[in-house]
């Protein structure tokens, strides 16, 4: 089976795929089973399916699974995980039991849903010459697989018009893109090199754990919040190929330190530029009240972050009493209802950052952001005016920034109606106000958010899957 995918991939690479090829096969699966808590799930696997006609990398395949008594079933609603990381190249995910419990494509089948698993390519992806996974490769390719499901909905087992995406960290930003980015005019020349199915690419729902999107502003809203930290504490992905950064057994470095006095003043420099762009925003809350920043980085916005925060730790404290609270946490009996109180500094004191000044724009193009902005000659490349100022480089184009952002399409008509955004208290790898200026861009354009923040949770995702599923049942069913 894998040589005839092989030889099928060889064949495409080298010209010989067209239409033809897009054209779903549903002879072609292997009946699979997973023993999960004493029950057997059987389901059929159709795995390595390219989407493209004219692919350039074995990336560029999706794994389709169907639980068994659901195939001639075209109503059921399809999940769209993809496994992307650190904008790396991802492989399609498998069901699997992992940490002793069903990763979220399991989950899927387990709750009946059909399952279209979806690999991409990447920032450090090359072919003999050429890079050909930088920006905006990862985004096109999760296009071009919708396009391929909805290209063969009529002869594949359910409803390709009810997608529901997943991601996590930069597959969480790409989750989010997929949502809101449909029918965007910027991305067909993309599509058409690669053979992408005549199809749209528009979904029906995204779910966003922790997106590492609007990466232009994500420097400024990193210092906003971590600004008064001097500690720093990461791990170090550098150096990884894309298989050792997916392998779960690699245990990276951990590297801490201080910032130096060149540090902090970029860090006071970034945090004075987001107030201004936050305020360009124009977000409004719940109650149509505008959110916005003084040029200190005081204002309701702030209040609406600590809100975020209040609420989380509350939550938590009510599904469990054993939580512990922290010195800086207060309970407010003010009145009839109990609720915890805290002040926004103190939070932050509490933690540790996990970037240095430039956190993402690198002055040395030393991030990964860079090397996912560079062009298929060019390693890497800076995706801000700030950085490329204090440090000269080349400049990413603009309209390729433009297609890595999902806060450039929220108000598109064709964007998907329904997000779910969850964000950890404990995440130092991105701002809390990143994703919350995306629940709340969508929202004032009247899109349906469920965004909370996790206390205690750290950078990840699907750690929530009895919820995620909730949430999908109920907007499938709208």
């Amino acid at each position: 089976m894998k040589c005839i995918k092989g030889a099928i991939l060889v064949a495409c690479l080298a010209g010989a795929c067209f239409g033809n090829e897009l054209k779903f096969d549903e002879s072609k699966f292997e009946l699979k089973s997973v023993q999960v808590g004493g029950v057997e799930l059987k389901f059929r696997a159709y795995e390595g399916i390219v989407y493209v006609a004219k692919p350039v990398s074995e990336y560029e395949v999706l794994n389709f699974y169907v639980p068994e008594g659901k195939f001639s079933d075209q109503r059921t609603a399809i999940f769209m995980p993809n496994a992307i990381g650190g904008y790396m190249p991802a492989m399609p995910s498998k069901p699997e039991i992992q940490n002793k419990k069903p990763n979220a494509t399991l989950e899927a089948l387990l709750r009946g849903y059909v399952v279209a698993s979806v690999g991409a390519r990447g920032r450090t992806l090359k072919d003999s010459e050429n890079f050909i996974g930088k920006a905006p490769a990862a985004i096109v390719d999760l296009k071009a697989a919708v396009r391929y499901l909805k290209f063969n909905d009529k002869f594949m087992p359910g409803d390709a018009n009810k997608i529901i995406s997943n991601g996590t960290s930069a597959g969480g930003a790409m989750s989010a893109l997929l949502g809101v980015s449909a029918g965007a005019k910027e991305y067909e020349p993309y599509l058409k090199e690669l053979g992408a199915a005549r199809a749209d690419d528009q979904i029906y729902a995204a779910s966003i754990y922790c997106p590492v999107t609007n990466l232009e502003h994500q420097d400024e809203a990193y210092e906003w919040m971590f600004g008064d930290l001097d500690k720093f504490e990461r791990i170090d992905f550098s150096g990884l190929d894309a298989a050792s950064f997916n392998d779960r057994s690699k245990k990276p470095q951990m590297v801490t330190g201080e910032l130096n006095a060149t540090q902090k003043e970029l860090s006071r420099e970034l945090k004075a530029k987001f107030p201004a762009y936050l305020n360009s925003l124009n977000l409004k809350d719940a109650k149509g009240h505008m959110l916005s920043l003084d040029e200190n980085g005081e204002g309701s916005f702030k209040e609406y972050i600590n809100a975020l925060l209040s609420r989380a730790f509350t939550a938590t404290k009510s599904s469990d009493k054993n939580t512990l609270t922290p010195k800086f946490i207060t309970l407010d009996t003010q009145g009839c209802q109990l609720g915890y109180t805290f002040e926004f500094e103190d939070f932050i004191a509490s933690l540790k950052r996990a970037k240095a000044p430039v956190a993402f724009d690198g002055l040395t193009l030393e991030n990964p952001e860079n090397d996912l902005f560079g062009d298929s000659k060019t390693p890497t490349k800076h995706f801000t005016k700030f950085a490329k100022e204090q440090s000269g480089g080349e400049m990413a184009e603009a309209g390729v920034i433009k297609m890595m952002n999902a806060m450039n399409y929220t108000a598109n008509k064709k964007a998907a109606k329904f997000y779910r955004i969850r964000q950890g208290t404990s995440d130092t790898d991105l701002a809390l106000a990143v994703p919350a200026m995306l629940a709340l861009s969508l929202k004032n354009v009247g899109k349906e958010v469920d965004f909370e923040a996790v206390w205690g949770q750290g950078h990840g995702g699907d750690y929530d899957l009895d919820e995620l599923f909730a949430w999908i049942k109920r907007v499938v069913e709208r």
